[in-house]
């Protein structure tokens, strides 16, 4: 098979999703629909990707960055306008040219696989990816004539009844030949419903100068959908969450609820593992193996090991090792890494902290900028005092220290190994190896003040 190259169309403004944001980069599944593309076509053998951007242009160019390179649609003048807009870097490409639209994010590679398969063993100039939809209403009809080669496709809007009785569709992703397809573009014209070059009208010139136009098609139609509307989004995040949860489930994972269970497609999770009802795994989260996730727990990109129990969690681009205990109703913020043998109680929030290999912070406290050691012992009401106003400052916490309730712990401060707090102080200066640091005021009793103020 020649090189496949990829065209992804993503130059639209999405007017029906009523939104500042390009409709390609509203997410689903976890990333921007045109991420979903893009990825298709890499897995499918694409060995470069063009973009054709127009509206929030640089938005979608930032969003994906160097995964592929871009062009600009200024004005958006039908799709066929779109393609030739890449016309400049596919000069010295000799090969396939695969069209894809960047609003499709619930395409799959196989499918891709089978149309680039078909279009290279039938040497067509064009092949065309058809489906065939319940109902058809807004999409062009695929006419074939008596042999099933495809003669054209018309568009909803420019079809006789006759035409619009035809159930297999146009679906808008192509295989062309780059030679084909450049010598037909140039043939386009604008004389339509929509005033607009049609992409479409393509296969047209082809039939008429011979050309060998074939169509493949998708065994499911689904796979094709495109997203126009918010409500279309939510209809395409629940066939992704669903294939998320049945490819889990078939290696091994339990999901208690599939109805209340959220799982971004890049999201890993080890064998034995038991998701329970109302959680959330997005972004780079990974999971390891025989670990009990939620009930309503969301993780954002975080590595969790082996054997962990989370109950009750929201943490968001941490590390947590194996053997760990979390929760109830306990925030994990950004580069809080959890050693192996950690246990979190309630009502606690670690914040940019490395809590050392089984130490304790059984609950209603505040971790924030602290290194902890070993084996170390927070009591209940801890309160690390990290911020001037001004600046952030560390606290450190030595192996095996044992810190009482109520304390305050003034950063910068240090408490060395083996070092106690005593219960209610309020720690300004550091505190020596195995010392008993004291920071409070005597207790002095006023005898009588109470029946005096009445």
């Amino acid at each position: 098979m020649s090189q496949l190259l990829a065209v992804i169309l993503a130059a639209g403004k999405g007017t029906r999703m009523k939104s500042a944001l390009p409709k390609v980069l509203h997410r689903v599944g976890g990333k921007p629909m045109v991420q979903h593309v893009l990825d298709a076509a890499k897995t499918a053998g694409a060995v470069r990707s063009i973009v054709v951007i127009g509206f929030g242009a640089q938005s979608v160019a930032a969003a994906l960055g160097e995964q592929a390179e871009y062009v600009v649609q200024a004005e958006q003048l039908g799709t066929g306008h779109a393609v030739l807009q890449a016309r400049r870097l596919l000069a010295e490409f000799d090969g396939t040219v695969m069209i894809l639209c960047g609003d499709t994010p619930l395409l799959q590679a196989g499918v891709l696989e089978k149309l680039y398969e078909g279009h290279s063993k039938a040497h067509a100039a064009a092949t065309v990816l058809t489906a065939q939809m319940p109902d058809p209403a807004g999409y062009g009809r695929v006419i074939r004539d008596s042999s099933g080669r495809v003669m054209k496709i018309v568009e909803h809007k420019d079809a006789s009844p006759a035409e619009l009785a035809v159930n297999e569709v146009n679906t808008g992703i192509y295989c062309f030949e780059r030679a084909a397809l450049f010598e037909a573009l140039a043939g386009l014209n604008c004389n339509n419903a929509q005033g607009e070059y049609y992409l479409t009208d393509v296969i047209d010139i082809l039939t008429r100068r011979k050309a060998a136009v074939y169509a493949v098609t998708a065994d499911d139609c689904q796979e094709t959908l495109g997203i126009n509307s918010r409500v279309q989004l939510a209809e395409a995040e629940k066939i992704l969450r669903k294939r998320k949860l049945q490819e889990l489930m078939d290696n091994g994972v339990t999901i208690m609820d599939t109805d209340s269970t959220f799982i971004d497609a890049s999201v890993t999770v080890g064998a034995d593992t038991v998701i329970y009802p109302f959680t959330w795994l997005e972004g780079a989260t990974v999971i390891g193996r025989c670990c009990e996730i939620g009930p309503s727990t969301r993780l954002q990109n975080t590595k969790v090991g082996d054997n962990t129990v989370l109950h009750f969690v929201y943490s968001h681009d941490c590390e947590i090792e194996a053997n760990v205990t979390v929760g109830p109703y306990v925030h994990l913020r950004p580069g809080t890494k959890l050693a192996q043998g950690v246990k979190i109680g309630n009502f606690v929030e670690v914040k940019n902290s490395q809590i050392g290999t089984g130490s304790k912070i059984p609950h209603l406290s505040y971790i924030g900028d602290t290194d902890m050691g070993q084996k170390v012992n927070i009591g209940s009401g801890t309160i690390t005092v990290n911020y001037d106003g001004v600046n952030k400052h560390r606290t450190i916490i030595e192996d095996g220290a044992f810190v009482g309730c109520n304390t305050n712990l003034v950063a910068p401060v240090t408490v060395g190994q083996g070092a106690y707090i005593a219960a209610g102080s309020t720690i300004t200066k550091d505190v020596p190896p195995t010392a008993l640091g004291v920071g409070r005021a005597r207790q002095t009793n006023i005898e009588g003040w109470a029946g005096k103020r009445r």
